[in-house]
């Protein structure tokens, strides 16, 4: 018997370069009972892209998308 995963049938979603996207991906991976062996899985095939594991891929390494806007600006110690 195959046990359906969160992200069963959600393939354009898990592929996609949109930050919210990807972002809405990664939250489906946060209970799964697969989340290590999707994403070891991934990088053992050298997935080119997509949401393994709670983690983007992207050019076959997990990448973490950096944030955008501007830092907080941290108070200047008086």
């Amino acid at each position: 018997m195959q046990t359906l995963t969160p992200c069963h049938g959600l393939t354009d979603l898990f592929y996609s370069d949109e930050p919210e996207n990807i972002e809405i991906a990664k939250e489906f991976c946060g209970g799964c009972p697969l989340k290590a062996r999707c994403l070891q899985g991934a990088m053992e095939r050298n997935e080119p892209c997509g949401v393994w594991g709670g983690k983007w891929i992207r050019d076959g390494r997990s990448y973490t998308p950096k944030k955008r806007g501007r830092p907080v600006r941290a108070e200047q110690a008086a």
